[in-house]
């Protein structure tokens, strides 16, 4: 059986991940930590990561992945080639849902092997971070926070994540963040962060937005 690579699993993975999921934005390889995710995928409830490790990949930096992937989530899944399919379970977590792709015919067929749990290892503050300035300071807004300007992203996040305890609803903040992803727009949002950091002092970034968004719709 020919060994299945990435480029092989990725584009009918999003129609295999639209098909059980319903409204999805994918995302793709986002820098997490030390690790890069391969796609983030945007749901109406929550964000999950998914890694992908075809035939020709290995488990070397699956473990290191797996912590940093565990920090942004709120649910994760390992898409695996077939020559993974019987040792997968033994690197990932209990909670990490598992699909391998198989070839059935030169053409990717998938399974869930596992179904994703709840990721009780998140920060919020890291899923905050997957977010742009101009969308925390929508959240911001939403949530009828102060803008605090002069601070950093960072700090901001800092300020949001010490009010979600007594003011703001995890799953309230986890479905903003989700409809903001949703909403995304790169160029108008390249713009709006080049004019505050124009207005901060600092130098306009070049727009290098070259990966592709795919946002699905029911």
């Amino acid at each position: 059986m020919t060994a299945f690579l990435d480029k092989d699993i990725r584009e009918p993975l999003f129609d295999f991940l639209e098909e059980n999921f319903g409204k999805t934005r994918i995302i793709e390889e986002k820098n997490i930590g030390d690790s890069r995710a391969d796609v983030i995928m945007v749901t109406e409830n929550g964000l999950y990561g998914i890694e992908i490790k075809s035939d020709a990949d290995t488990y070397a930096r699956l473990s290191g992945q797996v912590k940093d992937y565990d920090k942004y989530f709120d649910k994760n899944i390992v898409v695996v080639g077939s020559s993974h399919a019987h040792s997968i379970e033994e690197h990932v977590p209990a909670h990490w849902g598992i699909i391998t792709a198989e070839n059935v015919d030169g053409k990717a067929d998938f399974y869930i092997l596992r179904q994703a749990c709840k990721n009780p290892n998140i920060e919020l503050a890291k899923k905050l971070s997957i977010l742009w300035r101009p969308e925390i300071a929508q959240l911001q807004l939403l949530n009828e926070m102060p803008k605090y300007d002069y601070l950093s992203k960072k700090n901001v996040i800092e300020k949001i994540c010490d009010r979600v305890p007594e003011k703001i609803a995890y799953e309230k903040i986890t479905t903003q963040i989700c409809d903001l992803l949703f909403e995304r727009d790169y160029e108008k949002i390249a713009e709006t962060v080049n004019a505050y950091r124009t207005a901060h002092g600092h130098k306009p970034r070049r727009n290098r937005v070259k990966r592709r968004r795919r946002k699905r719709k029911t």
